[in-house]
């Protein structure tokens, strides 16, 4: 069992940035490959990043690359996502995942969410 605990999120201006966190709970988060999603009101939860177990090999969604870089850091049990040059659209429930294995396609576990509001 993995427990997954989002923080960073807030509100922010337009061009803005932002840093979220993902807390993972467990001795074997090394062996999970995760990522960051991300809900916008009235609309489908979409993918924004994913990294593999080792953070060799990472993926963006179209809409975010350029501006945000996810990482990851094994010895803290713990996954990042660097926001940068923030728009409103960007403005949604962040939810960060993990699945076991080297590539994430269908988590696992789910993190409770974190609040991002951008303003223009």
């Amino acid at each position: 069992q993995v427990q997954l605990v989002e923080s960073g999120g807030g509100l922010v201006q337009a061009g803005g940035s932002l840093r979220l966190s993902c807390a993972a709970s467990g001795r074997t988060f090394s062996s999970y490959a995760m990522g960051w999603f991300r809900q916008a009101p009235g609309k489908e939860r979409e993918f924004v990043a994913t990294t593999t177990r080792n953070g060799g090999t990472i993926h963006y969604a179209d809409s975010v690359k350029g501006r945000f870089t996810i990482s990851r850091d094994n010895a803290k049990n713990t996954v990042y996502l660097q926001m940068n040059s923030l728009k409103p659209e960007d403005t949604a429930v962040y939810y960060c995942a993990a699945e076991y294995g080297s590539t994430l396609s269908t988590p696992d576990y789910w993190g409770q969410g974190t609040q991002v509001t951008v303003s223009s």
